[in-house]
């Protein structure tokens, strides 16, 4: 391990960490926990997925459309290795996908398209509680090596503690309510992206940066301006307006759609 990725690693955890002990929008530790992954291990995209009180699971955060796109697959199909994972507890990793045509047709075929060859899955648990699962996609095939598998999982954790704590689920009763407020959560900034792209007409992800900047900016929970932003109100149609037309990149200009 190189020294700068060491210090890299170092400063995301204690990032996390500060956003921890405040009071913190979990959809915004979400999005910054997949790209961090994104950038701290040997992939080319992450997508986070988590279970609602049903355990159905949806897609919270992914770091490129592709990955995107590829999650929302295997939702829609029920196949794929985020899916399996979910359902077993444990990791799972596949250096070359097209050995696995058999096991997953079309998940290999969709990924394919979407340029991907490897992929690696790492379980969201609380205890004994399965969350969702974490998916690492890699446009080359090749195993991950051991220290990002285990930095992946360490990733995965952060994110279980975050998507919990928020809602200051300690009791095993409480966790399920905490996911369905992350998964409602992360269905009210869909829909603001889907207002302001068709508003504005700008696309799905300038949607999102632009939500999500402006949250940022006001020091305001992304869930709270998003739901601001569907009520309907004519104070939200002012914020349509605002947000659509931010021109300035607050902190990074890097999404997570």
């Amino acid at each position: 391990m190189t020294e700068q990725r060491e210090k890299d690693i170092i400063g995301s955890f204690i990032g996390f960490a500060d956003r921890l002990v405040d009071d913190y929008d979990v959809l915004e530790l979400t999005t910054r926990l997949a790209q961090d992954c994104a950038r701290l291990l040997d992939v080319a995209a992450v997508g986070l997925l988590l279970a609602d009180a049903g355990g159905v699971l949806h897609l919270l955060a992914a770091t490129s459309e592709e990955a995107r796109h590829l999650e929302a697959f295997q939702l829609q199909r029920d196949e794929g290795p985020c899916l399996d994972c979910y359902h077993t507890g444990r990791p799972v990793s596949v250096a070359d996908l097209t050995t696995e045509t058999g096991r997953w047709p079309r998940f290999t075929m969709v990924a394919a398209e979407q340029g991907f060859a490897s992929v690696h899955a790492i379980p969201m648990r609380l205890r004994q509680d399965r969350l969702g699962a974490l998916g690492l996609f890699g446009t080359t095939s090749g195993a991950l090596g051991a220290d990002d598998l285990t930095l992946a999982q360490g990733l995965a954790h952060v994110a279980s503690i975050a998507i919990v704590q928020a809602n200051r689920a300690a009791d095993r009763d409480e966790v399920l309510p905490a996911l369905q407020a992350a998964v409602a959560s992360r269905a009210a900034v869909e829909t603001a992206k889907g207002v302001l792209a068709e508003v504005h007409q700008i696309d799905m992800p300038d949607a999102f940066t632009r939500l999500r900047n402006y949250a940022q900016a006001h020091a305001e929970r992304l869930s709270d301006v998003a739901r601001q932003v569907i009520s309907g109100t004519t104070a939200s149609r002012q914020l349509i307006d605002d947000i659509a037309g931010r021109a300035e990149v607050v902190r990074s200009s890097t999404t997570g759609h």
